[in-house]
């Protein structure tokens, strides 16, 4: 995405026309394509490579018309502003705290809005645990866009990435900004099924941890976040992989474990200040999810 590219396409619609010139403050680092190759020989950075990273503030008349595509898979993170996206036949409004990542090869179109110009971090990555990464985040051809709850962490990590690569791209540069692009992609996935402040999944969350010592019917829990049952363990698969009720188990669990090894409390008694009074009841739960007894997982040295 550098500023210096070629203009778009003929037939490349107007808000994606290309400005010669830079933009103020901006920062951009292209790492040399024989020093690409060169790392995507080599272990590690050819599994996740950053090849180019920047900051383009107030970006006006910032655009791109690529109907082949590119090698790289982009990503763009709007922290103020709006602007557009287009791949495969989809426009998308972008706005602040919102992402684009457009897959290696996606003809795409993007540009800054005319009224209220975009200010955006972005890089370009390739390698091959990059698809990978991708199908985590749920991106595909025809959804290239995501809303971020955690944008600042992302665009710390996108600083990192920048910073890093104006110093230089040295084979050592180059592995040490695919650990951060490999931070990136990961957290863009998991910012997609954190579950926002409020929303209903989150408000159930908190309620299980703090009644860790107790016992939940979803039902009640499902009329007490205002969703049906049935919904609510749709919205538990989504951000855990499990149910309610496993969920909750998971907490107790996690308890059980601080208690044993944090204190001396008896076995018994740390079943009773999670919920489960029967201690034979704990001990089997307990192996069920450890493998071992509560009296052996304490016994195990760790660290």
């Amino acid at each position: 995405m550098d500023a210096t590219e070629s203009p778009g396409a003929p037939g490349a619609s107007a808000a994606a026309t290309e400005r010669a010139d830079g933009f103020d403050r901006q920062r951009l680092s292209v790492v040399p394509r024989p020093a690409v190759e060169a790392a995507l020989a080599r272990p590690v950075t050819r599994r996740m490579l950053v090849t180019d990273a920047g900051y383009f503030p107030h970006a006006d008349h910032h655009g791109r018309h690529r109907p082949d595509g590119v090698a790289e898979t982009i990503v763009i993170v709007c922290v103020a502003g709006g602007g557009w996206v287009e791949a495969a036949g989809i426009r998308t409004t972008v706005g602040s705290s919102m992402a684009i990542v457009i897959p290696g090869g996606t003809p795409h179109s993007y540009g800054a809005s005319a009224e209220d110009p975009w200010t955006i971090w972005w890089c370009h990555v390739r390698g091959t645990d990059v698809p990978e990464l991708l199908e985590a985040t749920g991106i595909r051809p025809d959804r290239v866009t995501l809303s971020l709850r955690a944008v600042e962490r992302v665009t710390a990590l996108l600083d990192e990435i920048s910073v890093s690569l104006a110093r230089d791209t040295t084979p050592v540069r180059l592995l040490a900004t695919s650990g951060m692009a490999w931070r990136l992609l990961t957290q863009l996935a998991v910012d997609r099924v954190i579950p926002s402040e409020g929303a209903p999944v989150e408000r159930a969350m908190r309620y299980l941890e703090e009644r860790v010592d107790g016992h939940v019917q979803v039902p009640e829990l499902a009329a007490m976040v205002g969703v049906s049952p049935s919904h609510l363990a749709a919205l538990f698969r989504e951000a855990t992989g499990g149910g309610v009720l496993a969920h909750h188990n998971a907490l107790k669990m996690a308890r059980a474990r601080e208690l044993l090894d944090t204190t001396t409390l008896a076995v018994a008694e740390i079943g009773r200040r999670i919920g489960l009074d029967d201690p034979f009841y704990f001990s089997r739960q307990f192996r069920r999810t450890h493998g071992m007894s509560p009296r052996a997982y304490r016994e195990t040295r760790k660290g």
